[in-house]
This record gives structure tokens, C-alpha cells and sequence, in this order.
């Protein structure tokens, strides 16, 4: 277990980093060409992979560091019950909004972030909504105590507050990744929302609240128990990627995005986050009345 918490780390690690290089590679070295031919030959080549690969990098190391987070802390069946429905189904709606529009508006994706599905979708896309999904919907699950004081309207509740988080996150990005000196897909008619269509918001809460759903009823029988610092990653992860959104955005100079996504994504997060880990653990009185009565027992049959 500790060997995989290393390499879960070094990946979360590297997922922050390679977001890091790249808002300078995209904010700092693009605009300014002269720096790359100032640079030594290799200094240009790792310029030149940064920009080819980068996006690519950032995106599989944050999906394989949240997998690993929740395979060790959630089991591998909640892990792989919140993995494949995320990944199939934000896929089957990318697929359908690249071809036909629908449910995000018409858009299509330019180079930058890998191999396209069918010359559609580029294969990181899904790895994004798995592990922004993730995070964002144990947050939501843990701050409402779903699985503590179980009930129909706290599941409904982490499932909209969840996909509410992750599209929080899309108010801030979408702006400026399509917007950028450096885009990486573009709306083939700008909408009203800083050139995003309002359908695209319902589309990414329809997407994601039905992932989520579906992870919810795969979790029903096995309900997570997460101590308070095991939350820590989700808000982390959480808050790094809104921290890259929100440079990029004030670089193109989106101010109001990010201001709504503080709002509905970072203080929901944060709150969701203090609620709980301030939860205590709850202990079952009657296995351990019963546990002590037969230790007592035994201690005395020795005597």
C-alpha cells in the first residue's frame, strides 16, 4: 500500500506541475517566440513536446492519480464503478455534441490534446470528466453524509451538488481554452456567455448528474467511509484544475466566469470539504459492548 500511495503522489504531483509548465508555455512562451529561439537545442525540444504533448501529459496523470486515490481509499468496485460509467458516458456525449450538437452546442476540437475518437474527441477528454467528476461528487457525497444518514434527498442532493462542482469548473475553463491564443476547440456559433452557448452548462450538468447517477446506485451496497484527511485529495485536485482555469481566464481577461465559479464551485467545494472532515467517525456501540463482553469472558475463563 505505501508504494502506491508513492506512485499516487508522484502522479497528482506531476498532474500539478505539467498544469504549471503549461500555463507558461501557453501564457508566457507562444506569445513571445523569441524566448524559444533564445533557448538552447534542448530547451526547444522540450518546448516543442511541451506544446505537442502537454495537455496530453497533465490530463492522464490526474486520471491515474484520483484512480489510484480511489481504488485505495473507496476499494476497486466503487472505483471502477464510478470510472466506467464517467468514461462511456461523457464519451457517448461528446461523440453526439461533436456530430450533432447535442447537448453541448456545436463545437469541435482542434490539436493539442491527443488522439481523436473518431476524429471527434480527443481520447483525454473522458480521463478529464472522470476525475474532476470524481472528486467533485465524493466531495458533495461526504459534506451531505450521504453515507451516514442515508436518505433519497441526500443522494439526490450530492448528485446535482457534484455535477453543479464540475460544471462550476467548466464556467471558468471553457472561456479561455477555446478562446486562447493557443485554442483547443472552438463553437462553431459563439453563444452569449463569453462565447459559450448557454446549452453547454446544461449539458455538462445533464452529463454529469447522470454519471454520477449511475455511480451512486453501483455504490448503493457498498457505502464509502473516508476519514477526514482522506478528503484532502478531492479538495486539492478540485482546486488545482479551477486554479488553472482561472489564470487562463484572467489572461484572456474573463473576470465574471471566475467570479461565478468561485461562487458555485470553489465555496460549495470548500464548505462540502469542512463538513466532512469535521464529522467524527462513528462507532457501532453494539459490536463493541459485544466485543468487550467476550474479551471479559475469555479473561475470565483463564483465571
Amino acid at each position: 500500500m505505501r508504494q502506491l500511495v508513492i506512485v499516487e503522489r508522484v502522479c497528482l504531483i506531476g498532474h500539478i506541475v505539467s498544469m504549471v509548465f503549461g500555463l507558461v508555455g501557453i501564457l508566457i512562451v507562444i506569445p513571445n517566440a523569441e524566448l524559444i529561439v533564445s533557448l538552447s537545442e534542448v530547451g526547444q525540444s522540450v518546448m516543442q513536446w511541451s506544446m505537442a504533448g502537454g495537455g496530453v501529459v497533465y490530463m492522464i496523470l490526474g486520471a491515474l492519480g484520483v484512480f489510484l486515490y480511489a481504488y485505495r481509499t473507496l476499494g476497486l468496485a466503487r472505483a471502477l464503478g464510478f470510472l466506467i460509467p464517467s468514461l462511456s458516458i461523457s464519451l457517448t456525449s461528446e461523440l453526439l455534441g461533436t456530430s450533432t450538437g447535442f447537448p453541448f452546442g456545436g463545437y469541435s476540437y482542434l490539436s493539442g490534446l491527443g488522439y481523436k475518437i473518431s476524429g471527434l474527441v480527443p481520447f483525454t477528454i473522458p480521463l478529464s470528466w472522470f476525475y474532476v467528476g470524481l472528486v467533485s461528487y465524493v466531495l458533495a457525497r461526504a459534506g451531505l453524509e450521504v453515507d451516514k444518514k442515508p436518505s433519497l434527498f441526500r443522494h439526490v442532493g450530492a448528485i446535482g451538488l457534484g455535477a453543479l462542482l464540475l460544471t462550476s469548473w467548466d464556467f471558468v475553463l471553457d472561456p479561455a481554452m477555446s478562446q486562447t491564443s493557443l485554442p483547443f476547440w472552438y463553437w462553431h456559433q459563439p453563444g452569449a456567455f463569453f462565447g459559450m452557448p448557454y446549452q453547454n452548462f446544461a449539458g455538462w450538468m445533464g452529463t454529469g448528474s447522470l454519471f454520477m447517477t449511475v455511480a451512486a446506485l453501483l455504490w448503493s451496497k457498498n457505502p464509502i467511509k473516508l476519514d477526514h484527511y482522506q478528503l484532502n485529495v478531492p479538495l486539492l485536485v478540485y482546486l488545482g484544475n479551477f486554479g488553472f482555469a482561472t489564470v487562463m481566464s484572467l489572461a484572456a481577461g474573463f473576470p465574471i466566469p471566475i467570479l461565478l465559479g468561485v461562487a458555485l464551485g470553489v465555496a460549495p467545494a470548500v464548505l462540502l470539504w469542512s463538513k466532512g472532515s469535521s464529522t467524527p467517525a462513528t462507532v457501532n456501540i453494539e459490536a463493541a459492548t459485544k466485543e468487550v463482553a467476550v474479551a471479559n469472558v475469555k479473561v475470565a475463563f483463564n483465571k
